[in-house]
This record gives structure tokens, C-alpha cells and sequence, in this order.
């Protein structure tokens, strides 16, 4: 008789494995949707593997599987060599499993070591032992060379700081399996370069780490092995130091990206965007900026440099203190954004959830938004089917994945809900438009469609301002660069074809530092 590999433990099969987490066969079905179709995927003790695929291809959902938010439709979850039921996150956390995202699940109102231990507070009787908790929680913060104090709110720490409270949470939990999901998304380079110090630390330790993230510095620095679903299936399984880029980019978007960053050589025209002086106490001071038709102008900088504070006081968000704005040679003064986007200047914020969409709104309603109320400003009212044209027209130009656009955009995942809000903005037909981390967290065939698009809109005369944290996408797709640094441009510079990102981040570097 053959048996199959494993041996009997009571009524269980302990199976003989070098993995302590293994998926098969997973399926995950929504109405309408399967979401996740017969994929794979294991991890080792001690190692960081790393799950990539574009936008849509599945991989939140099947993370909600593994974390018990989700109950699969089919297959089977192995964990320490047994097979298991995630009934709830409850359940997954009790078994060793955590996950920290992009946004950081907390109570803002509540103290980091409150947030840590959020669930299983150490009690004396029927009353919480605050002195052993805030010492617990400092020795965890420790652990994760956290310079902040286990009293301190969460709501008053830095994007950083929290997902250091999300880690020491998951080190509360004794948790062997740490998925990190667009762990970099929102941080500036020299945090997440202490982020992936603390992820080698656990993986040394012996945690095994699922990396999900869109930047492939993020992987190539990280990981040692990589999985690629695509269209919600499993394509492979690739140790990442005998694999190109290229080749990754091929298996997740199922075709060749010949020219990632397809900027047009184009014609500029007339200034369309000056700013003299721009000041606003405690953000920024002296901020000289322009933008011509059919220029894309790049913005960069340091987290905390002034760069987005610069772009809302332009946009009208909040009022300089001080300085002069011209768009379209008009001088402009006191003003909201509402008067701007009817001027011709539109605005996708960093913060697209927050700031940029209604998620419990359609795809079509986000779209067609704009257009609406401009009409219904001159007493207009857009019919059905022309909201329906615009919003599915602009749906296959940047390939959002939805069924329809029917669809509640609170139901998409992060990188086709940046897609909507470029849509958005796409349908008010302005004359220029600030693109504030336009690509964050955006796999790569979406990255190249956003940058085709900027490239078309730049060469039919549209002016662009980019501001972002990518050094790679401003040198590429940018005519022009800004740099700020503590609120101030140190750098312009007119040649980006010889440009390095050394030069950059030496412009960026606040002035005592840069001395040192």
C-alpha cells in the first residue's frame, strides 16, 4: 500500500514539510467575480517571500484567506504541517499569523502601548495593569528601534511610526508569519530603509515574511523567492537573484513593457502656472515655481519638504500668507478649488481615499462627478447615457478592472482606485493638471499606462506638474525638475538626460544635514 507523504496524528495528517505555511488549490469566489482561481503558495521559517502581481490579480483577497477574513471556496491551508481552518482573524492571530498595511488598522485616540496590546490588555482582576503594559510595550518598541513613547497617541505618530506600533503588535502576538502589504507605499526612502532593516532582524530571528509591494526595490532588497498570480491565477514561483526585472514584469502583466517610461519629445507653449514668492508660515517660504503648456514638470523631495503644502496653496486648499499665483496669466487671489478646476486646473491628492474619491460611490458617479457639476453650474443637466459614454470610455483607456462601472469604487483595489481619481480628473478637460504620488502604490502595467497618458495629454499641449517620491519615474518622465528641501527650492534643474538620482537626494537633504 502507498501512502501519501505524511504521517497519522490522531485523527490529523501532519504532513512532512520544510514550510510553515503552505496554500493549494485556493479559490475565492464574489458574485459575479472569482477573485482567486485554484492558486498556490508556501513559505519558509526565516525567509521573505515576496507575492507580486498587477492591480486585480488577487492578491488582497487571498491575503484576507490567510489572515481569516475571507473563507476560501476550495482548497487547503497547511500551517506548521497541519491543515487548518482560518474561521475568523481571531483564529489566525491566536495561530502566529499578523499582518501590517499601507494603512495602519489603529485607534488614533488611543496610546501606542493601548494599540499593541488592543485585545489582550495584561489585568490585575477586572482592571488593566497600565505600568505592566507600558513597560511591555516599551520593551517591544525597543525590539523595533522605535524612538517613541508607549503613551504617546497614535493618532499624533508619523505613517512610519505606526507601522512600527503594527510590527510591535505583531510581536506581542508571538506571530511566526508577518505579512507586510505595501509596507513602503507612504514612506520616504530613509524610512523605509529602516523598515527593511526590522524585516531582516525578524527574519533572522526565524519569522517568515510575505512581502506584497509594487516596487521592485522593495523585492530585489528584501526577498529571496517570489510568486506572481495574474487575472486572479497562479503563474510561478521564481528565486528572485536568478530572475530580470523584465522578466517579472512579463509574467505579471502577461506581455512585454518595451518602454516603461514613454515620455515624448514636445513643443512647450505659454506659461500656464507662476508662482512668485509663495509663503506660508510654518510649510513653505519663497517657493518660485512655472509650468508651460505641454511640459511636465517634476516636484521632488524629502517627506515633509513643503511639496504638496506648495501645490494646495496653489490649488486653494489653504491660502499663502504671502506671494503671488498667475494661472493662465491671470493673477490669482484669494480663491477655492472649486474656482480653480472651473479655471482649468485639476488635482489628484496623495491621499486618494481621503481626499480623492467616494468610495461608497460608482465607478461611473466618481468619473462623471466634475463634469455634473460644471454643467449643473450652467444649469445643464448630463444625460444617462452621455455619464455612462465618459465613465466607460475612460474605464478602457486606463484598463480599470471592474466589472462595470456600476461597480462601488470602496470595492476596487488601491491601484484601480487611483486609476478613478486620474479618470476623474481626466474628465474635467483642464488646461493643466498637479499630480501629487501619482503612481503610489500602482503596479507596473498600471504605472506605464499613467505615464503614456501624461506623455499624450503633455504632447496635445495639457501642462503637468508631478510631484513624487519616486526618483526613477521625475528623471524619466520629467522636462523640468523642482527640488525642496525644509520648505524651499534648493534645486532647478533644465537637463534631466544627465541627471542621477545622487544629485537629487544631495538637493533634497536638509542643509545641516548635507553638511554633516
Amino acid at each position: 500500500m502507498s501512502w501519501p507523504p505524511g504521517i497519522f496524528h490522531g485523527r490529523r495528517q501532519k504532513v512532512l514539510s520544510e514550510y510553515i505555511l503552505e496554500l493549494n488549490g485556493i479559490t475565492k469566489i464574489f458574485p459575479g467575480v472569482k477573485a482567486l482561481d485554484n492558486v498556490h503558495f508556501n513559505l519558509k521559517a526565516g525567509e521573505i517571500h515576496a507575492l507580486a502581481g498587477e492591480n486585480g490579480a488577487g492578491k488582497s483577497t487571498f491575503i484576507k484567506v490567510i489572515t481569516g477574513a475571507h473563507q476560501p471556496d476550495g482548497g487547503e491551508i497547511i500551517l506548521n504541517g497541519e491543515k487548518v481552518v482560518m474561521s475568523d482573524p481571531i483564529i489566525a492571530q491566536e495561530r502566529g499569523i499578523a499582518a501590517i498595511y499601507q494603512h495602519a488598522a489603529s485607534y488614533p485616540d488611543l496610546s501606542v502601548a493601548e494599540n499593541i496590546f488592543a485585545g489582550h490588555e495584561f489585568k490585575i482582576g477586572p482592571f488593566i495593569d497600565w505600568g505592566k503594559m507600558n513597560r511591555e510595550a516599551k520593551k517591544l518598541l525597543d525590539a523595533v528601534d522605535a524612538d517613541f513613547s508607549p503613551t504617546a497617541s497614535v493618532g499624533s505618530l508619523s505613517v512610519a511610526q505606526q507601522q512600527l506600533v503594527e510590527i510591535a503588535k505583531a510581536l506581542s502576538m508571538n506571530a511566526k508569519i508577518l505579512i507586510m502589504d505595501e509596507p513602503t507605499a507612504a514612506l520616504s526612502q530613509r524610512e523605509a530603509e529602516a523598515l527593511y532593516k526590522i524585516a531582516l532582524r525578524l527574519r533572522d530571528q526565524g519569522t517568515g515574511i510575505i512581502l506584497i509591494s509594487h516596487r521592485f526595490e522593495d523585492m530585489y532588497g528584501l526577498a529571496e523567492r517570489v510568486t506572481v498570480f495574474r487575472d486572479a491565477q497562479y503563474i510561478g514561483t521564481w528565486n528572485l537573484h536568478e530572475v530580470e526585472q523584465s522578466f517579472l514584469i512579463h509574467q505579471m502583466v502577461g506581455r512585454d513593457i518595451n518602454q516603461l517610461y514613454p515620455k515624448k519629445e514636445t513643443e512647450t507653449g505659454d506659461e500656464l502656472l507662476r508662482i512668485e514668492n509663495l509663503s506660508r508660515t510654518g510649510f513653505f517660504r519663497d517657493v518660485n515655481i512655472n509650468v508651460k503648456a505641454g511640459e511636465i514638470v517634476g516636484l521632488t523631495g524629502l517627506v515633509g519638504a513643503g511639496r504638496t503644502e506648495v501645490m494646495e496653496a496653489v490649488f486653494g486648499v489653504h491660502q499663502p500668507d504671502s506671494g503671488k499665483i498667475y494661472f493662465m496669466g491671470e493673477e490669482i487671489h484669494s480663491h477655492t478649488p472649486t474656482q480653480m478646476m472651473a479655471k482649468g486646473l485639476g488635482y489628484l491628492p496623495e491621499d486618494r481615499q481621503k481626499d480623492g474619491l467616494l468610495l461608497q460611490w460608482s465607478i461611473n458617479h466618481n468619473i462623471s462627478l466634475p463634469v455634473m457639476a460644471k454643467e449643473c453650474q450652467n444649469g445643464i443637466f448630463i444625460s444617462k447615457s452621455k455619464e455612462y459614454q465618459l465613465s466607460d470610455g475612460m474605464k478602457d483607456l486606463l484598463a480599470i478592472k471592474a466589472p462595470d462601472t456600476d461597480t462601488l469604487t470602496g470595492a476596487l483595489s488601491g491601484g484601480n482606485q487611483q486609476k478613478v481619481v486620474v479618470a476623474k480628473q481626466l474628465a474635467a478637460n483642464p488646461k493643466m493638471i498637479i499630480l501629487d504620488e501619482p503612481t503610489k502604490g500602482v503596479d507596473v502595467g498600471s504605472k506605464a499606462a499613467i505615464y503614456e497618458i501624461m506623455s499624450d495629454l503633455a504632447s496635445q499641449g495639457l501642462g503637468i506638474l508631478m510631484i513624487s517620491s519616486e526618483l526613477p519615474e521625475v528623471i524619466n518622465m520629467s522636462d523640468r525638475i523642482y527640488v525642496m528641501s525644509e520648505g524651499k527650492v534648493t534645486a532647478e534643474f533644465t537637463d534631466t538626460k544627465n541627471l542621477t538620482q545622487e544629485i537629487i537626494l544631495n538637493a533634497a537633504m536638509p542643509q545641516s544635514k548635507a553638511a554633516s
